[in-house]
């Protein structure tokens, strides 16, 4: 569930995974509405049910900034707050704020090749927990609680008004600190230091770019380099090797009539995992992208 989580706030609009940039001086603000739920999950590789949990969800309300530094540079911020819930058992979710992100994407490369523009974009990205949650209490935690920096290439080739995209992320995460003296993972561990294994993400995207109008469909993998399987019967733990297959769709409309408003929409599904919950993903967001000066 983390990483759906992670992958659903990534996968909008002007973000660091699409190649959409805003010119200098502007400000685009970003309301973002998630809810991602699964009755089934992969213990390792086996695929199971949890009638002790029933259905797990989770909600996230983020707030977002881009802000157009330069014609090829935008600094972004966002910050989301997240609930979880159980439909059967006894444990009860957590609710707080999760984890300020935040990344600079450059464009690096912008040059005309046969019939399209290709782009190359070279992202630099990090987060930090924001509050003080518990990360030892998957699957009901809101997140991790690991400070990560990441960094992502991005190809886009654009033919008329279609495209495809390939994109690679590298994530370095720190150790995080849990409310427990010991703990067992395929040895004792005699301490509260969990070591968090890296992850990497693969993304490959296509579709249709218009001023009012995308769409755009996804598949994107992503691989912990490292970790270990929930044990069976057991609980997860943070430091397990959480991968996963997502298929998803993301549409954008752009209001002609009232310049800089743009709604979306998308979803995704896990169809492929490995101690992780087959997430069913939906999100809404609005967006108003401004000048910050005078001029038209």
């Amino acid at each position: 569930m983390a990483c759906c989580l992670i992958l659903s706030n990534l996968a909008q609009a002007q973000t660091e995974a699409d190649a959409l940039m805003i010119p200098k001086n502007y400000v685009c603000a970003a309301g973002v509405y998630t809810h991602s739920q699964w009755d089934h999950y992969w213990e390792g590789t086996f695929k199971r049910d949890a009638p002790n949990l029933g259905t797990v969800s989770s909600n996230s309300y983020m707030l977002g900034f881009v802000y157009g530094l330069s014609n090829r540079i935008n600094l972004s911020v966002s910050l989301p707050y997240v609930t979880t819930n159980a439909s059967a058992g006894t444990l009860r979710g957590e609710h707080n704020i999760q984890d300020i992100s935040a990344y600079a994407k450059w464009l690096a490369v912008k040059g005309e090749v046969g019939k399209g523009l290709l782009t190359f974009h070279a992202i630099l990205s990090g987060s930090i927990p924001a509050s003080n949650y518990e990360a030892d209490f998957l699957p009901l935690s809101i997140g991790l609680h690991s400070k990560n920096v990441a960094l992502r290439g991005l190809v886009n080739y654009q033919v008329s008004q279609l495209f495809v995209a390939g994109a690679y992320q590298y994530v370095r995460r720190s150790n995080i600190t849990i409310d427990r003296n010991s703990y067992y993972t395929t040895e004792m561990h005699y301490t509260n230091q969990v070591e968090m294994p890296n992850v990497s993400n693969f993304l490959v995207s296509a579709g249709f770019r218009s001023l009012a109008f995308n769409a755009e469909a996804t598949l994107t993998k992503v691989t912990t380099l490292g970790g270990f399987d929930i044990r069976k019967n057991d609980n997860p733990f943070p430091s397990n090797k959480m991968n996963s297959t997502l298929a998803g769709v993301i549409f954008k409309y752009s209001f002609q009539k009232i310049a800089g408003l743009e709604l979306t929409a998308g979803g995704n599904y896990v169809l492929k995992g490995r101690n992780v919950g087959q997430a069913r993903t939906m999100y809404g967001g609005i967006y108003y992208i401004f000048n910050t000066r005078k001029e038209k």
